[in-house]
């Protein structure tokens, strides 16, 4: 046995504190009867340390605080406080006027640069929040599709659900009384005692229950009484016209509110008798409490004429009257509850009038009571005498006036009586003489300077006189006086004063009033010219088009170079003026813009479509000299030329375009001009002399591989595309043509292995992958198509065309609609999902809806060429002419160029020089 001794009996080591090791350094408990016994000090640390680095030979930390001694020489001044000024700067140099100049010029520079900055910062800022939104969405937008799912949910599925009640603690329960049902308990001698009189009769409650086994009725009855008194001198005690709170209850009062809501519910029928009574407890405890409440006795003379009381609410008012003689609202209730008998009612109004003659309304109660005009006037003439400021009572005496004469002379007493009413000046001024009426407008602006409708009265009436030359010059003496006032309206208010003049037909005032303040608030370095087309968008929203004409008017005037506004105003004059108006906008744009290239080809367009080709040949005339060498300008001129039937001219036009501005595009045309023609071997001719020049131009290989298509000639063809796809990896339809074509020579696995190589080049492109899914589906290989979409859809969530193929194709009749609800939460304002849900609804036979999605859809995308082509095969079934004539008229002047369906046909060379109508009604009957 080792001779070592216990573990536990042995001395604890030199220095040595329980837990340090962990970090302990003594604590104290609650149970402690005195504080805890203290760590060791920072030198019996140190001197451990050294101690134990000694034994096992090593240099002495520098831990638990230990640092290295700093330099004797260093300067501890160094870490001195830098707002305390020595030395240099402890001078105490004055601060004197130039160095508050200095200040204020540097702040203002700040001030001017902060502000030039401040629109980039807030869009960055406006960016880069919507990104952090969009990146952490809220709860309540992840849940969003859950709670759109409930509309779905039907009456007998919400009906169905269970409580929440009912399945919380269900198993709990169940426990819990399995083990009460084995519970067995003594029987007390009350249920004994009841057992023996069972067959016995009582017809008397016993007061005393001294032993407890009985229930005493009479007391819970007593109690039950005392706390409805206690509720009922509660609700009086609150203050009159608040809401009445009843300790422990959770009832709450507003008499008025609440009479109002009996007063609805009693239009319908539906007062409960119960509300009724309680109403009249609550308001008359209220009318106890306080019998100078007024309120309280309006309010409950109106639950008694609710509940069909007329005499009694007619006693209540008439107490009200008396106790509350200076309350407006209780004589104007009594006037209201007497007016089936018209004597007692003027008594009444003549008695509240007496007791409150500063009591506008009651004199207006007063004057309605009157049957006659002259008593009506008799009455307004007492009011005056009693409140000449009243603008009401003047405006109520005028009208009750019939002669002209009188009328201005009313005006003029009124005028002069109430000198700041503007409503009195304005009026006035428009009953009378164009000569007196500006005299009484100058009078006006000295007698109100700061009121900005006075000014716009004035000029309405120099144009009602036909001058308007003025208009412009009044409304800027009225910017700069209401400046000197400083009462000048906001720049948005003044846009809102212009479009209620053009409402009321002023054209040349809101013209006016937009020229002169448009521009107010806005500094030059702001971004007016976007402001400006913004605010004109706004006001064409709401259809005021004169008041967004003159923004733009005032935007050109300012931006005279700048083609977003040139364009934007012809747009205006092109969709809501004459050709008229668009003509002259144009030359004064194409003047001032002159090397615009849109410009020109719109102006040049406009003037065709206005029936004057010979002016549309002479406009791109013009644009020849300012733009030498343009192609867009010869392929415009080209089309002119082809739509007047002018073959010649524009294979002229195309030659001199080939050998001046000669690009793919050109020799592109000039191929479809051929092709069109019927000259097929021109065309291929022109196709390759183009590729010669560029042979990576995939629209030329495209083109001849279907000449030769067109021509019979499918090797060839194949040839065609085959070198395109070498040629121009990177275009997708040169990949589909390719594999159609093999298709058609019946080599599927060959134009499968064409799509794969597409897209190897081409990767997470839609239209090759819904190529691959449909040449699946041609071939009758479903369960690879439906492999190869959810593919497509893990590569392109958000393409609108593979959700559209999936959901008609690739989906049963009752999946379709699932579908394409969460194709619509994937793919939001897509144009072709719109017209798959109308298809749908279509389908089900809800005509409505699929009316309602259809518009969406072309009114989203009116490019969208496929949107009208079903649109228009439904009316063709379902619709009437009157709406099949607006589809037609809007989309001609959409002028569509996208979509399978749509393009075609279009692309299709007999359908080359068709209209817009023939194009539809052909795309309608090829879709599928």
């Amino acid at each position: 046995m080792s001779g070592r001794r216990d573990f536990l009996s042995m001395p604890a080591p030199e220095n040595y504190v329980a837990g340090l090791g962990r970090g302990a350094t003594g604590f104290t408990t609650r149970s402690d009867l005195g504080p805890a016994r203290e760590g060791p000090s920072e030198e019996q640390m140190k001197e451990m340390l050294a101690k134990r680095a000694a034994q096992l030979g090593h240099t002495a930390p520098s831990a638990y605080g230990a640092v290295e001694k700093k330099e004797e020489d260093e300067e501890e001044d160094r870490f001195q406080d830098p707002d305390n000024e020595v030395g240099l700067f402890s001078s105490g140099m004055n601060y004197d006027q130039d160095d508050d100049e200095a200040d204020r010029i540097y702040q203002d520079v700040d001030e001017k640069m902060d502000k030039r900055r401040r629109a980039r910062r807030e869009a960055r800022e406006k960016k880069e929040r919507e990104e952090y939104e969009r990146n952490n969405p809220k709860i309540q937008q992840q849940f969003a599709d859950l709670k759109r799912a409930l509309g779905s949910v039907s009456e007998e599925e919400w009906a169905a659900l269970p409580e929440v009640g009912d399945m919380t603690g269900k198993a709990k329960r169940a426990r819990e009384a399995r083990q009460n049902s084995m519970r067995s308990y003594a029987v007390p001698d009350s249920v004994l005692s009841a057992a023996a009189q069972q067959g016995q009769l009582e017809t008397s409650i016993s007061t005393d229950s001294s032993d407890g086994t009985m229930t005493n009725f009479a007391s819970i009855g007593a109690a039950q009484k005392s706390a409805l008194q206690v509720r009922l001198d509660s609700a009086a005690k609150s203050t009159p016209g608040s809401q009445t709170a009843v300790s422990g209850t959770s009832t709450s009062v507003d008499p008025r509110g609440y009479i109002t809501a009996l007063e609805k519910n009693s239009m319908n029928g539906e007062t409960p008798v119960e509300d009724v009574n309680r109403a009249r407890v609550l308001l008359e405890s209220a009318v106890k409490t306080n019998v100078h409440n007024g309120p309280g006795y309006v309010a409950l003379a109106r639950l008694e004429r609710i509940a069909g009381k007329m005499a009694t609410a007619k006693k209540v008012i008439q107490k009200g009257c008396e106790m509350c003689p200076r309350s407006v609202v209780v004589w104007e209730e009594a006037i209201s509850l007497n007016r089936d008998n018209m004597h007692n009612a003027k008594i009444i109004a003549a008695a509240g009038i007496k007791q409150n003659p500063k009591a506008i309304k009651l004199w207006i109660a007063a004057i309605d009571l009157e049957q006659t005009v002259a008593a009506r006037k008799k009455v307004t003439r007492q009011a005056l005498d009693h409140n000449p400021q009243s603008v009401e009572l003047w405006k109520i005496l005028i009208n009750d006036t019939e002669e002209i004469e009188n009328v201005r002379m009313l005006f003029a007493k009124a005028t002069d009586t109430v000198k700041l009413s503007e409503e009195l000046w304005i009026s006035y001024a428009r009953v009378s003489e164009p000569q007196h009426a500006q005299q009484i407008l100058n009078a006006a602006r000295k007698a109100i300077p700061t009121s900005w409708a006075i000014w716009v009265q004035a000029c309405r009436l120099q144009e009602q006189l036909g001058k308007t030359e003025l208009c412009d010059k009044i409304m800027e003496r009225a910017v700069k006086a209401l400046i000197k006032e400083n009462a000048m309206p906001k720049r948005e208010e003044w846009i809102t004063q212009a479009e209620i003049c053009e409402e009321e037909g002023a054209v040349k005032t809101a013209s006016s009033i937009i020229k002169a303040t448009v521009g107010w608030g806005l500094d030059q370095d702001d971004d007016r010219r976007d402001v400006w087309l913004q605010d004109s968008k706004d006001s064409v929203a709401r259809g005021r088009f004169e008041t967004a004409r003159a923004i733009l008017e005032h935007a050109v005037s300012v931006f005279p170079v700048s083609t977003t506004v040139w364009h934007a105003l012809a747009d205006l004059a092109k969709r809501h003026g004459t050709p008229e108006t668009v003509l002259p906008t144009l030359e004064r744009a194409v003047t001032a813009c002159p090397k615009s290239e849109s410009l020109w080809l719109l102006y040049a367009r406009e003037m065709w479509n206005a029936g004057r080709p010979a002016d549309a040949r002479t406009v791109l005339g013009r644009s020849f000299n300012e733009l030498p060498g343009n192609e867009n300008l010869y392929v415009r001129a080209v089309e002119f030329e082809v739509d007047a039937g002018e073959f010649d001219q524009a294979r002229r036009f195309l030659a001199i375009a080939r050998e001046s501005a000669a690009t793919d595009r050109i020799f592109m045309k000039s191929a479809v001009l051929e092709r069109q023609l019927g000259e097929l071997d021109t065309a291929l001719d022109l196709v390759n002399r183009g590729l010669n020049t560029w042979p990576s131009s995939w629209k030329l290989h495209a083109m001849k591989g279907q000449i030769y298509e067109q021509q019979g000639k499918l090797k060839e063809a194949q040839e065609a595309f085959s070198v395109g796809t070498r040629a121009a990896p990177k275009a997708p339809i040169l990949y589909i043509l390719l594999s159609r074509i093999q298709e058609k020579s019946g080599i599927v696995v060959k134009a499968r292995s064409t799509l794969d190589r597409g897209r190897q080049q081409n990767p997470k492109n839609p239209d090759l992958l819904c190529e691959a899914v449909r040449l699946e589906r041609r071939a009758g290989n479903t369960n690879m198509a439906q492999k190869l979409m959810a593919v497509a859809l893990q590569e392109c969530p958000h393409s609108g065309l593979l959700w559209s193929e999936k959901i008609m194709h690739l989906e049963g009749r009752t999946q379709r609609k699932p579908r394409a609800l969460e194709a619509i939460k994937k793919v939001e304002n897509d144009a072709q999902l719109f017209v798959v849900v109308a298809r749908i609804f279509w389908s089900e036979r809800r005509l409505e809806k699929a009316h309602t999605w259809f518009t969406k859809a072309i009114v989203l995308d009116p490019d969208y060429g496929d949107g009208w082509v079903w649109y228009w095969k439904f009316l063709e079934m379902h619709g009437t002419e009157e709406k099949k004539l607006e589809v037609l008229s809007r989309c001609a002047a959409a002028e569509p160029r996208h979509g399978e369906v749509w393009q075609g046909v279009s692309k299709d060379p007999r359908f080359a020089r068709k209209s817009v109508e023939e194009v539809l009604r052909e795309a309608a009957r090829r879709a599928e």
